[in-house]
C-alpha cells in the first residue's frame, strides 16, 4: 500500500487538498488531510505540496521518443508509451496513418500482442487516421494510399483488431456514411477530420454518427465561395453544432493563441480536448527524423520545436507532450488551471466513450495519477499503483 500526502487534488475543476491511500492498484481511499492517519502499514508518500490529479489522456499520437506505431514493432509502442508518461501521460490511443492494407494489419497485430504492456502509459484503444481521407486536406498523409472506404476492407479491420476506438474519416468520401452508422453499431466512434466536406455535409455525417472533429483547424475546411454564395465548412460546424466535439493541437505552432481562446471560450471545456498529434520526433533532439513508418515512412523536419515537412511549408506534426498541451492552454489561451487539467483527463476520456473506466480519481478505480507544480512539470507519475517516472 501506498499513502500519498501532501498533495492537493485537481478535479472536477476544483483544487482540494487530500490524501490518497493506494492498494493493489487502485484508489482504496481518499480523504482530507490527516484523514489516513490510522493506516500504518502503507509506505508514505510525501507530495511535497504538490498538485495531484488523474494522469493526462491523450486520444491522438503517433508516437514519441524516436519510435511510430506505424513501426508495427514491440519496442516502437513500448517506447513510446514510456517517453510520454514521463510528461504526465497515463492513458493514450496509438494512432494510424493511411498505409497500405499489409502495413496496417502488421501494426493492429502488434498492438493486440502488447495492448496490455505496463512499461509506459496504458493503451486504451486504437485509433486510425485513415486511409479514407481528403485528397485536398491530407496533409503530411501519404496520398497514395488515401482511398474511398471499401465495406471489405473496414470490416475485416475490425474483425482483426476489436479495440479501435474511434476512426477519424472524410465524411464526404463515397460509402463514408454508411461505414459511419457500421462503426457505431460496433462500438467506434467516427471522427471527421483531414476532409472538405460542407456544414451541410456535416450536418448529415452528423445523422450517420459522426460526432467528433480531429484536430480542428488542421486538415479542416472552412468558408468556402461557389458562384458567389458563400458556404462554410467543418471548422464553422465545430462552433454551430453542440453535439459535436472537437480536439485541437495546442502545441503552440499549429494554433495560435487566439483560435486556442475562441475554441475554449465558444466550443468550451465540456466539447474540447487536447492532443499531441506527436510524431516519433516527440521527445528527440531536433534535426532529421521519418514520419511514419522507418521502412516507408516520409522525411521530415524537427525544428523550433514543431515537425515541418522537408520545404517547410508546412507542418508534418506535432512533437508535443501533453504537459505542454496543458500548460500552453494555461499560458496561451488564458484557460483556469483546473480547467485545463480537466480537459486533458475526463474530458478525453469522455469523448472516447471511457468515462466511466478512466479520467477521475475515485474509490476503486485504477491509481492513474500524477505529480505536478504550477508550471504542470510533473515529477511523478503513477499507473496502476506502480510509479513508472519520478524525478
Amino acid at each position: 500500500m501506498i499513502r500519498l500526502v501532501n498533495v492537493s487534488l485537481v478535479q472536477n475543476r476544483t483544487v482540494t487538498p487530500c490524501e490518497i491511500l493506494i492498494r493493489d492498484g487502485c484508489i482504496a481511499e481518499m480523504t482530507s488531510p490527516g484523514g489516513l492517519e490510522k493506516v500504518t502499514d502503507a509506505a508514505v508518500l510525501d507530495g511535497g505540496g504538490r498538485y495531484v490529479s488523474h494522469g493526462f489522456i491523450d486520444i491522438h499520437t503517433h508516437g514519441g521518443g524516436g519510435h511510430d506505431y506505424m513501426d508495427g514493432t514491440r519496442e516502437a509502442y513500448e517506447g513510446a508509451a514510456l517517453m510520454h508518461a514521463r510528461h504526465g501521460t497515463t492513458g493514450l490511443l496509438p494512432t494510424s496513418l493511411a498505409a497500405s492494407m499489409e502495413e496496417l494489419l502488421d501494426t493492429l497485430k502488434i498492438y493486440e500482442e502488447v495492448k496490455d504492456q505496463r512499461a509506459g502509459a496504458r493503451f486504451l484503444g486504437l485509433h486510425l487516421e485513415g486511409p479514407y481521407l481528403s485528397h485536398n486536406q491530407a496533409g503530411a498523409q501519404d496520398p497514395r494510399y488515401i482511398r474511398d472506404p471499401d465495406p471489405e476492407e473496414y470490416k475485416l479491420i475490425l474483425r482483426e483488431c476489436p479495440h479501435i476506438l474511434r476512426w477519424t474519416i472524410a465524411p464526404e468520401r463515397r460509402g463514408a456514411l454508411e461505414m459511419g452508422e457500421y462503426l457505431r453499431e460496433h462500438g467506434v466512434t467516427p471522427s471527421i477530420g483531414h476532409s472538405d466536406a460542407t456544414i451541410y455535409e456535416v450536418k448529415e455525417a452528423l445523422r450517420h454518427g459522426f460526432n467528433h472533429i480531429t484536430h480542428l483547424y488542421s486538415g479542416c475546411s472552412t468558408i468556402v465561395r461557389k458562384g458567389g454564395y458563400r458556404y462554410p465548412g467543418i471548422v464553422e460546424s465545430a462552433y454551430l453544432y453542440d453535439d459535436l466535439t472537437v480536439e485541437v493541437i495546442a502545441d503552440g505552432h499549429h494554433l495560435p493563441a487566439e483560435l486556442l481562446q475562441s475554441v475554449y471560450k465558444l466550443i468550451g471545456p465540456d466539447r474540447t480536448t487536447m492532443v499531441t498529434d506527436s510524431l516519433r520526433g516527440a521527445g528527440m533532439p531536433e534535426g532529421d527524423s521519418i514520419l511514419g513508418s522507418l521502412k516507408n515512412g516520409q522525411r521530415c523536419i524537427i525544428e523550433g520545436g514543431v515537425c515541418k515537412m522537408p520545404d517547410r511549408k508546412a507542418f508534418a506534426g506535432s512533437v508535443a507532450t501533453t504537459d505542454r498541451l496543458v500548460r500552453n492552454m494555461i499560458q496561451l489561451a488564458g484557460v483556469p488551471l483546473p480547467v485545463a487539467v480537466d480537459m486533458q483527463t475526463f474530458t478525453a476520456a469522455k469523448i472516447i466513450g471511457c468515462s466511466d473506466k478512466t479520467g477521475v480519481l475515485e474509490k476503486g478505480r485504477k491509481a492513474d495519477l500524477i505529480l505536478f507544480d504550477d508550471q504542470i512539470h510533473v515529477s511523478m507519475t503513477m499507473v496502476e499503483g506502480n510509479i513508472i517516472y519520478e524525478e
